[in-house]
């Protein structure tokens, strides 16, 4: 495997970051909040917002120069404000090639050493299966299957669980 990195966003990934998040089958496996199609607008939109977060907490990922995906989080709020809850896509053509693992074992580095957090938690879609092994991977459990909790396409799925505590 190549070597991951993770880094800030800048203006200039907003064509390659079009290009990467411009795909049915990431969308089909994300929350709606991503534009489908995605363009170099929304791209540049989803920059500038990211890099006004402080501190900044999505990340480019970056494999042999080139950004392949996205990574980050963001903090629960009120009675929730010890949680944190991640998210991630690496481009189609990079599947299977173990950079959504790399790049969330340096993501929980940065959240463990930069964050004040004591439980990290993602969502995905039933039929995620290769996000739930790079979740597992991480040391991160099945801890609820929510039946019937989301819709995507117009279809009613379980949303799974899986945490990690720190």
């Amino acid at each position: 495997m190549s070597k991951i990195i993770l880094r800030p966003w800048q203006k200039q990934d907003a064509q390659e970051l079009a290009a990467v998040a411009n795909n049915r089958n990431i969308w089909n496996n994300v929350r709606d909040a991503l534009p489908s199609p995605y363009t170099v607008m929304d791209a540049l939109q989803w920059i500038v917002h990211v890099n006004g977060q402080q501190p900044v907490i999505n990340f480019a990922i970056v494999c042999e120069g080139m950004v392949v995906g996205s990574i980050g989080c963001h903090t629960k709020e009120d009675i929730s404000r010890k949680n944190i809850e991640i998210g991630y896509f690496v481009g189609e053509p990079y599947w299977g090639k173990g950079i959504a693992t790399e790049a969330l074992k340096q993501l929980l580095n940065f959240i463990t050493t930069r964050l004040d957090v004591v439980r990290i938690e993602a969502h995905v879609f039933a039929q995620n299966k290769s996000s739930m092994k790079v979740l597992q991977k991480n040391g991160f459990y099945l801890e609820a299957i929510h039946r019937k909790a989301v819709i995507k396409n117009n279809e009613i799925l379980d949303d799974y669980v899986w945490v990690k505590l720190i």
